[in-house]
């Protein structure tokens, strides 16, 4: 190695020869180096100007190791047992092989002597090195070690040991199954953690797929450990039981990180805690991701082009909203228009947007925060929520004034927004010129590809649907497998109801007769939720069970 010139060479230096990085890009890097005391590789990583497949390859290059892919390697436990877990994830390195003379070992960084020498030191081993993605080191590390610790095998683990409420033996114990369960509901993509204390045992519930569902029962001398624990990793204070709280809190697992928000809630039992998991990594902002049919996606990007107006999206809460309005700001050409935010939370970060938090125990709410940020020379304005009658007429006057102004309410279905806007004091000549587009959704539940079973007798459903089913219709039906967790659905699916505002729609506003409106809807071929909900079962998609669950017509 010592031959290589290319190792003498500065990092940064490396990088800029092979034309992974520019010049600029290693100035900028290099200043928040020095401030922030990082590794040069973390902050080009976290800057997005590498990629750690990149580093790896150019490190082994250097080495002159050769570089593996590791999800194309079986590695035995006996081999990931060789090193520690804890070594492994430190050195960030893992076995992948080894007999009674040598071990081999895949590592971020061929060039980290001192990690090598551990190594051998801690196996008698010589060790052979080959280089492999930092983090799919990690994943497969973290991957093996969540495989080997259950949930049961842990609190079996603490029933078993001597322990006193105040323990520190019990400390770590309880660390891990409060990891664990937040491992295994990432990885099971659920929204929602319920830690749900009762008389004799605390019980755990997931919220998958927008369903609650039974996950273990803790015994109840644990309860008090285990919500420590969440609300220490919330920020909250242990000490105080009597009052609710709110915290927030960062998770990784694998190769996702998730914003935690957590909410605790005394009860008659104890505090009840409720943990949204918010995976940033898990949705494609871009408008065919959607599904939406081609003419409501037409009407989306038109209205979003629009120099001013106001676009609305509906529905309870948990139904999509926020992912459908963080879409459509992604199409704005924000190199010519200026783009803020108000938001609680601040889910997603998008680039050249300002976005903002409301924080409402120090008066930024959001009609405090709109009426600052119309100083702030805005084109375009994505407000979180209107639900009150000052933000409500003040994000009509905006769309008025000329400002595309997007946001979020909660009505049954599109034509509902219509009289709620009205009811919150906008002026109804005001809203029938700044309306362009209002969109109600739902989320239903997915069918699982790999297990759902197409329906040979249709007479029931057509019993049900009526005309809505073609003559040549295929539907299926859930059944259940390993991959779904024998529930028949995996993930969700949006459906719509897109109402336009053109000219028609427009002049029946001030009266807010909503069966006029929704009837001029039939008559223009605009979709309902339900008949948007049987496309979307026609494709194969979600069941007929499922449209009726969120989208009844009745």
């Amino acid at each position: 190695m010592s031959g290589n010139t290319n190792s003498k060479m500065r990092f940064g230096d490396q990088l800029l020869n092979a034309g992974l990085i520019s010049s600029e890009q290693l100035d900028l890097a290099l200043l928040e180096q020095k401030r922030s005391s990082k590794l040069l590789g973390n902050v080009l990583k976290e800057l997005g100007f590498v990629t750690d497949q990149e580093i790896s390859a150019l490190l082994a290059q250097a080495a002159e190791t050769v570089t593996i892919d590791l999800d194309e390697i079986e590695i035995d436990a006996e081999t990931l047992a060789t090193v520690p877990f804890s070594v492994a994830k430190e050195l960030a390195l893992i076995p992948i092989k080894a007999d009674l003379h040598s071990i081999t070992v895949a590592m971020a960084d061929p060039f980290d002597v001192e990690a090598i020498d551990k190594v051998e030191r801690l196996t008698r081993l010589m060790v052979n090195v080959v280089a492999a993605s930092g983090q799919d080191i990690l994943d497969l590390l973290t991957k093996a070690h969540d495989q080997s610790e259950t949930v049961e095998k842990i609190i079996a683990e603490l029933m078993k040991s001597d322990r006193t409420e105040d323990s520190s033996e019990a400390e770590a114990p309880i660390i891990r199954l409060v990891n664990v369960m937040l491992h295994d509901a990432a990885e099971r993509s659920a929204s929602d953690v319920h830690v749900e204390p009762d008389e004799k045992a605390l019980r755990i519930r997931l919220r998958i797929d927008g369903v609650l569902q039974p996950y273990v029962m803790i015994p109840k001398d644990l309860q008090d450990n285990v919500i420590a624990r969440i609300k220490v990793m919330g920020g909250l204070d242990v000490s105080e039981t009597r009052l609710p709280q709110d915290g927030r809190a960062n998770l990784t697992s694998g190769r996702k990180q998730y914003n935690l928000r957590v909410s605790t809630l005394p009860t008659s039992f104890g505090e009840s805690v409720v943990m949204r998991i918010l995976d940033r990594s898990g949705i494609s902002l871009n408008i065919e991701s959607l599904g939406m049919r081609d003419i409501d996606s037409e009407m989306l990007r038109k209205s979003i082009s629009m120099p001013y107006g106001m676009i609305l999206v509906t529905g309870p809460t948990g139904s999509g909203k926020t992912t459908t309005l963080y879409t459509a700001l992604k199409e704005v050409d924000k190199h010519e228009r200026s783009v803020f935010t108000l938001e609680d939370p601040i889910e997603y970060r998008l680039e050249y947007t300002r976005q903002t938090q409301i924080a409402e125990k120090i008066g930024l709410t959001f009609n405090s925060g709109l009426r600052t940020l119309l100083r702030q020379d805005p084109d375009v304005i994505f407000v979180g929520e209107t639900r009150d009658n000052e933000t409500a007429q003040l994000i009509v006057r905006a769309a008025l004034t000329g400002h595309l102004v997007l946001s979020s309410m909660h009505t049954n279905d599109s034509v509902g927004a219509i009289p709620r806007m009205l009811d919150l004091g906008a002026e109804p000549s005001m809203l029938a010129s700044t309306l362009k587009l209002i969109i109600a959704q739902r989320l239903a539940r997915r069918l699982c590809p790999h297990c759902r079973e197409e329906t040979k007798d249709l007479s029931y459903y057509r019993s049900i649907v009526g005309d809505a089913l073609p003559d040549d219709a295929v539907l299926y039906t859930p059944k259940g497998c390993p991959e779904c967790y024998h529930k028949g659905y995996r993930g969700r699916v949006p459906i719509f109801e897109t109402l336009w505002i053109d000219d028609d729609i427009k002049q029946l506003i001030p009266t807010a007769d909503v069966s006029a409106i929704s009837r001029l809807m039939r008559e223009k071929s605009m979709n309902t939720l339900f008949q948007d909900g049987i496309r979307r079962a026609l494709r194969g998609e979600t069941s007929i069970e499922e449209v009726f669950r969120v989208a009844n017509q009745h």
